[in-house]
């Protein structure tokens, strides 16, 4: 299938993902208070949606102790980086932040205008330069589809709905005892929804997110022309760290999961995806137009590396 047909089949399951989220919502609030429910459970997303500003992404730094790679300390990594987002006509460059950690991983965070990219001691000495700029082109890739916005959405719909839900099926407790000696009923429709709506707000959560690896994949392949590069370095993921972004959030996650519950697609369909790209375009890599990575000049101001560990604040860094 062709780059343009994957973007657009990849941006039409987003959009439809996320608008079964948003019925699923507007189901909650229609069976809790009829169409005024319905309207004001959607009236209040779209509100915080548009109010909310997010979560700082230095807040979430602080937690990792990550420290600025500025142009002084890595100055080819940041030539790098601005070149990536010149070839992704972002308006501002991200910056780099080094994470002390021996487990390789990269994540971005932040807006599309205020975008920073967090990469760790162990991606930065172990991976080579090919498959280092693909991961770096890949994390360019989430901030320019938008990936942080779009799955902060996702975030508030299954909230809600799981606060909704909640709501829901406290009325129901309190009037037990009128469904019990009365003739009233309820359906027993309406108690499911009430019961699964938020496992599924969360189900759908999942394959958004795996919809946008897979668009962010494509992207980063568009920003390199290398998607070798790319398939080599998340076999080096795959391998060294499993499944790297679940590795900060959910330690052990090498144990076998079933598919629909994880948030990254398997790692081998993706490399699959990215190695039937190479051959069927026979694509020139251009990586070898950005400079060669050197180490960051740390002198004596080098971050001290740590071990891996679950935190008081539940993430694994």
């Amino acid at each position: 299938m062709p780059v343009t047909k994957h973007r657009l089949h990849n941006i039409l399951h987003s959009l439809l993902l996320l608008s079964a989220m948003a019925l699923l919502l507007a189901a909650l609030g229609y069976l809790l208070a009829g169409t005024i429910g319905m309207v004001m459970a959607l009236g209040f997303s779209i509100v915080a949606m548009v109010m909310h500003p997010g979560m700082s992404p230095y807040l979430l730094l602080r937690l990792y102790r990550a420290r600025e790679l500025d142009a002084r300390l890595a100055p080819d990594l940041n030539r790098v980086v601005q070149e990536l987002a010149r070839r992704a006509q972002l308006p501002h460059s991200p910056k780099l932040f080094y994470i002390p950690s021996d487990t390789i991983n990269a994540f971005t965070v932040g807006s599309r205008e205020h975008t920073v990219i967090a990469i760790t001691q162990a991606m930065l000495e172990r991976m080579p330069t090919r498959e280092f700029i693909g991961v770096l082109a890949h994390e360019m890739s989430h901030v320019s589809n938008r990936d942080t916005w779009v799955m902060g959405v996702a975030d508030l719909f299954s909230r809600l709905t799981a606060s909704l839900s909640l709501f829901g099926q406290l009325l129901l407790l309190i009037n037990l005892p009128l469904l019990l000696f009365s003739d009233y009923t309820i359906s027993w429709f309406a108690i499911l929804l009430l019961i699964l709506a938020p496992n599924l707000s969360a189900l759908l959560q999942l394959a958004l997110s795996r919809t946008r690896e897979y668009d962010a994949d494509l992207g980063a392949v568009d920003l390199t022309g290398d998607p070798v590069g790319l398939a080599q370095a998340l076999d080096r993921l795959e391998h060294e760290t499993g499944r790297y972004m679940e590795q900060l959030f959910r330690p052990g996650s090498r144990v076998p999961n079933p598919s629909l519950l994880r948030t990254h697609p398997p790692t081998e369909e993706r490399i699959r995806r990215l190695i039937e790209l190479a051959e069927s375009r026979q694509a020139a890599a251009i990586a070898h137009e950005l400079p060669v990575l050197s180490p960051p000049q740390w002198s004596s101001q080098r971050p001290r590396t740590r071990h891996p560990r679950r935190h008081i604040s539940g993430l694994w860094y």
